[in-house]
């Protein structure tokens, strides 16, 4: 009996390997939290964010945490394999990158989070063109298979094109993640909607992988739960650059895991539009020199709180909500 509780080979044993996992997760994180929030920087407040003097003093970088309880946690309890390896340590190049901007007396420039994003941006793309080819489907789109049913539309791309595309999206969550964290809870709250949406995505190589995305999205769900009850608002913790980067990271190469990349633009368009607005309108202008949104204070949630006069805990509420409607509707569109 306890040989098959415990044996990988079973469908009981698998069962308790990842409670194991879940437990590992959530009671590791809470552990990191306690032991060493005491040990990480503190914020020093934030000049051109709304509140941002609010923000001085609190535990911030805490993101190193919650990531290493998620990998520690995912070497100990899941099958390792190069993919998932590589992955992982991608990840943690993304949070150390954060933390260190985190914790240095002067914020590094853009120039040097620009290129250091487009390394591990480059790196993810051709990992996952090694790894899962070029296919990429499409839920929107299906069509009907010699036996009958429908299954969804899909196309290959040429390798560098492959490539290309798939470093810019893991540059491209990077950054609009990033500028999401700026309210008590926002970010990470969307980010476990949008593990859960990620978790039960499918995936259009087969099922060996959609099963692993449902057990590592369920951990890092749980591996936020506790940061999450530090972070409510009013917050004494900060997931910094160290969480918000390595989330959008993660997210991307969620999408590109399950072969359907374009997912990520439902399932995180509320971080799209709230960070990526940002990004674009200050691309333009340094560019072209073309001034969008002049009227609209950018990140959104920024606009929603200074403009709209809405407290933390509405912008978070409402804008978790907003994203959950759109999971919700696309989920019926594919379903149509």
């Amino acid at each position: 009996m306890i040989s098959e509780i415990l044996s990988p080979e079973t469908l009981r044993g698998v069962a308790v390997i990842h409670l194991f996992y879940y437990i590992a997760c959530l009671g590791g994180t809470l552990a990191l939290l306690l032991l060493l929030r005491n040990v990480m920087p503190c914020d020093q407040g934030r000049a051109f964010a709304v509140n941002g003097e609010l923000s001085k003093g609190k535990t911030r970088g805490v993101g190193l945490l919650f990531i290493l309880g998620f990998v520690i946690s995912t070497f100990l309890f899941v099958k390792i394999t190069w993919e998932l390896a590589i992955l992982l340590l991608l990840l943690i190049a993304c949070m150390l990158t954060g933390f260190l901007d985190d914790a240095g007396t002067v914020p590094w420039g853009g120039l040097k989070k620009g290129l250091l994003d487009l390394g591990i941006a480059l790196g993810a793309g051709f990992a996952a063109w090694q790894f899962y080819g070029t296919k990429v489907s499409f839920h929107l789109f299906s069509v009907e298979s010699e036996y009958g049913y429908l299954i969804p539309a899909s196309i290959k791309l040429p390798a560098p094109i492959y490539i290309i595309i798939a470093a810019a999206l893991v540059w491209g969550a990077i950054n609009v993640v990033n500028c999401t964290d700026g309210v008590d809870g926002l970010c990470t709250s969307l980010a476990i909607l949008a593990l859960f949406a990620f978790g039960r995505l499918g995936n259009a190589s087969g099922m060996s992988l959609c099963e692993e995305n449902g057990i590592l999205t369920t951990g890092m769900i749980l591996c936020l739960i506790p940061y999450l009850w530090f972070n409510a608002s009013p917050s004494t913790m900060l997931m910094g650059d160290a969480g918000s980067r390595a989330l959008g990271f993660l997210f991307a190469m969620l999408a590109l895991r399950s072969g359907f990349m374009l997912e990520f633009i439902p399932i995180c368009l509320v971080f799209i539009l709230d960070g990526g607005l940002g990004l674009l309108k200050l691309a333009l202008l340094r560019s072209v020199k073309i001034h969008i949104f002049k009227n609209v204070r950018l990140p959104l949630h920024d606009h929603a709180r200074k403009n709209l006069k809405w407290g933390d805990a509405q912008t978070v509420f409402r804008f978790v909500l907003v994203q959950l409607a759109v999971i919700l509707l696309y989920w019926a569109l594919i379903a149509l």
